[in-house]
Parts: C-alpha cells; sequence; structure tokens
C-alpha cells in the first residue's frame, strides 16, 4: 500500500468542515431547482462532474447517494442534504449568477 502524503494524512485525520469551493457550491445550487434535490451528473458545459467534487461534497455532509444507476454504475447520482440545501441557499458571498460566471470564466 503506498504511503499517503502529509496533506492526505491530515485531512483523512481531522474532516473540517469549510466552505465549498466554487464549482462546488455552483454544483450544490443547481440541486436547488430540482425534485429531490438532485444533483447534476454534467456542468452546463456538458463535462461530467470530477468525481473529487462529487466526493468532497458527500465527505462534508452536503450530499448523499441517491440510488445507484444500473445502467452506468460509476456514475455517482446525488442529492442534497440538508446541511447542503442550507449552503446552497445561504448567502455564500455571491449570487447564483455569479457563481455561474465565476465557473464560465474558469473556462473561456
Amino acid at each position: 500500500m503506498a504511503e499517503m502524503s502529509p496533506t492526505v494524512q491530515a485531512l483523512e485525520h481531522g474532516r473540517r468542515r469549510n466552505r465549498p469551493t466554487v464549482t462546488q457550491l455552483a454544483w450544490l445550487r443547481r440541486g436547488l431547482d430540482q425534485a429531490g434535490g438532485k444533483l447534476p451528473l454534467f456542468d452546463h458545459f456538458g463535462q461530467k462532474y470530477d468525481s473529487r467534487t462529487i466526493r468532497c461534497a458527500i465527505d462534508q455532509g452536503w450530499a448523499e447517494p441517491w440510488f445507484d444507476n444500473p445502467t452506468k454504475p460509476e456514475w455517482m447520482v446525488c442529492r442534497l442534504t440538508e446541511a447542503g440545501r442550507k449552503m446552497a441557499s445561504a448567502d455564500a458571498g455571491c449570487s447564483r449568477a455569479e457563481a455561474r460566471e465565476l465557473v464560465e470564466d474558469l473556462f473561456t
């Protein structure tokens, strides 16, 4: 088994709850308008969300796995948790439009 870096060890030892990244916040906010708080698999550009974005949000308690996709088992279908809904709804320093613009600016 490979040895973990000091950073990974620190994160594994004491997971801290923090604010979402711009990408995570944009992803979480997209679930606010969906039935049951379903979170998207793909971004506005049709690109699959990075599994690290999804797993980190799950680890932070903002999202939870919802159901298994029988045709694509590697796709993690998630929904917002109550904590995720609060995080996405809260004034996190920018509006939905501003968060979307920030994410889109990363790819233009």
